[in-house]
């Protein structure tokens, strides 16, 4: 992809205006994201617990990664338990039709 498919767009996280550029197709999603980010880096400095953008910065960063994490785990969880449930259902089926095969003969 060049530069040339690339749109310049303006967001706005805590106070700061940004120009980023990205594909004319995943402008919404960059917008998105980072109101997303502005809002949890809000809520940070809202707290009071943490003072300078930097520091809040980081901890949003931290925050967000470690929900990523943990959504993966939980996806790889529900993962597991359906790949189970699949082959679970898959041996019932192949026992059923083993049964049904032994009757016709």
């Amino acid at each position: 992809m060049s530069g040339e498919d690339l749109a310049r767009v303006s967001v706005k996280i805590l106070d700061k205006e940004y120009q980023v550029a990205c594909p004319p197709e995943e402008q919404a999603a960059l917008k998105e994201s980072a109101e997303y980010l502005h809002r949890k880096m809000r809520e940070i400095r809202d707290s009071g617990k943490i003072i300078g953008t930097d520091r809040i910065a980081v901890m949003a960063a931290l925050n967000l990664a470690n929900d990523l994490l943990r959504a993966r785990k939980q996806e790889a969880i529900v993962e597991n338990n359906l790949h189970g449930r699949v082959r679970g259902m898959r041996e019932r089926v192949e026992t059923e039709l083993q049964k049904t095969r032994q009757l016709e003969f």
